[in-house]
């Protein structure tokens, strides 16, 4: 459903590189009067950028003065557009903002799509001896090759009163097809598409939430942007956001519809139209919005908490690819200043 990998030290000094020189100019003005905006995706149209088509059918966009262009996902992913100020705006995830900017990248997250992290990790429904994550020692993971998989893994079966001992294989299938196909006992898919995917394919699933076990909660994904391009186009950017924060409540408030406006807009992409609906009918119940209904916004102790699991874990580097020697202040990852509610 979007990138499962992590910005490794040679990307993260590679971004800086590509920044380095590059000077990013103020939002284009049209002829017609409206300000081009680039929203850079993450992978093809799925129901992590719902908001975003709900909110281009609606025209509220447009109401907003706002020309929208939409960024397809290619081989360059949204962080180093962002950074190298080649895209205004993006789809990460707090994985990649938190890699990218300890590493010094100008890029930085200005909206929570999802509040609950989504993510899990799953086996077969029905696998017998797997009743808690502690039973996942000695078993065989089936990952994506990102750097922080094996260290929350570790963290998250330790926790559970395990060792944290497994071997590992990389993926070149579905998560749950691998499973079924006695490929690997356990692997960490999305539940709002993978989960789903695999139930209807008849081959479900058995998940442990991260944070029944003590993991940091994880923004799965995000709207990221650049300090340059924020401090130079304040009020575009909180134009942007608001027209995007009302396509993402109106598809947490009308899932069904929402999910129509992404179907009619990416018809060839989106042609398991039963999977999108229930996608989105689950994202509208539990991922969207957190636990005091709050949707977007996103917090300073969610933030260093995965960070300083990132950094104990040896995982964040500076531009040159050093580990750093100290966990870096998260709280300049983010900002809530751009949203509709922010004063």
């Amino acid at each position: 459903m979007h990138r499962r990998t992590l910005l490794s030290a040679i990307a993260a000094t590679s971004l800086l590189a590509v920044t380095t020189g590059c000077q990013a100019d103020s939002s284009a003005a049209a002829k017609d009067g409206t300000t081009t905006v680039t929203l850079a995706l993450d992978w093809t149209p799925n129901t992590n950028h719902t908001g975003i088509y709900v909110a281009r059918a609606k025209g509220w966009f447009k109401d907003a003065g706002i020309d929208l262009r939409i960024v397809p996902y290619g081989s360059t992913a949204p962080e180093t557009l962002i950074a190298a100020h080649k895209a205004d705006f993006g789809i990460s995830y707090q994985e990649g903002v938190t890699t990218a900017r300890a590493a010094g990248a100008d890029i930085t997250s200005v909206y929570a799509v999802t509040q609950k992290t989504n993510v899990t990790i799953a086996v077969r429904a029905g696998r017998d001896g797997i009743a808690s994550p502690k039973d996942l020692d000695g078993k065989t993971y089936a990952g994506f090759g990102a750097p922080y998989e094996k260290p929350l893994l570790q963290k998250v079966i330790q926790n559970a009163g395990g060792k944290g001992d497994f071997k590992q294989v990389t993926l070149n299938t579905s998560a749950y097809a691998a499973l079924y196909a006695g490929k690997a006992d356990f692997a960490m898919p999305m539940p709002t598409w993978e989960g789903l995917e695999a139930e209807l394919s008849g081959k479900p699933l058995k998940n442990f939430q991260l944070s029944d076990y003590g993991f940091p909660a994880i923004y799965s994904t995000l709207v990221a942007s650049s300090d340059q391009y924020l401090k130079k186009n304040p009020a575009v950017a909180k134009k942007f956001l608001a027209a995007l924060d009302k396509g993402y409540r109106y598809a947490a408030d009308n899932p069904d519809r929402a999910a129509d406006l992404l179907i009619a807009q990416n018809k060839s992409v989106l042609t398991n139209t039963e999977l999108v609906r229930k996608s989105e009918q689950l994202l509208a119940e539990e991922y969207y919005k957190g636990a005091n209904g709050e949707i977007g916004t996103q917090s300073a102790e969610r933030w260093q908490a995965f960070t300083d699991f990132e950094y104990k874990a040896g995982l964040l580097v500076d531009g040159a690819g050093k580990k750093l020697t100290k966990s870096p202040d998260a709280s300049e990852f983010f900002t809530d200043d751009y949203l509709p509610a922010a004063k």
